[in-house]
């Protein structure tokens, strides 16, 4: 019940937009929402991992997308906060320990997907997380390849909406030297 009351906490903070009141229509259905057993579609978490020099951003390979991406998915039972589950999506995704959470969110974004439970809807709360100093990535059984890249030098095919999510992510942790 905890993360359910914080994404609706989270949620009813941001800026109402499309995305974001899609969102907390689908959070009536109560925690339910937040389980990919929801045939409706679910909430997930992902994150944006900046490089400790906040030049670069570390994006995915994924694995069954075949595209470039940010890191995330699935909440799972043990998680308290969305912010808690993209932080443990993105140090499990990316084997780097020590990475550090902004608790808001940069973007929400929903998208069709097939998962264990048929065709659906992800309703995606995105986050920027800083790499520390040294940072090591190594690649999960989730994705094909790992790498750094600067904004201006992104790889291809890039997944829909995961290029807008690299400039608000630097900017939060440029802002916060």
């Amino acid at each position: 019940m905890a993360l359910y009351d914080d994404a609706i906490r989270l949620l009813q903070a941001q800026k109402p937009g499309i995305d974001r009141d899609r969102t907390l229509d689908l959070l009536r259905d109560g925690p339910v929402a937040l389980r990919r057993e929801h045939l409706a579609g679910h909430v997930t978490a992902s994150a944006l991992i900046v490089h400790h020099d906040r030049d670069r951003v570390l994006l995915c390979l994924h694995g069954r997308l075949n595209r470039w991406c940010q890191l995330g998915g699935h909440c799972e039972d043990g998680d308290e906060t969305l912010a808690g589950a993209a932080l443990r999506e993105a140090t499990e995704e990316s084997g780097i320990e020590g990475l550090r959470i902004h608790p808001d969110p940069i973007g929400i974004d929903i998208h069709a997907v097939t998962c264990s439970a048929g065709a659906t809807h992800h309703f995606d709360i995105r986050f920027a997380v800083i790499a520390p100093v040294g940072a090591a990535e190594q690649v999960s059984e989730e994705s094909h390849a790992l790498g750094w890249f600067a904004p201006d030098d992104l790889p291809s095919p890039m997944a829909d909406a995961t290029e807008s999510l690299i400039a608000p992510a630097l900017d939060v942790f440029r802002r916060r030297r």
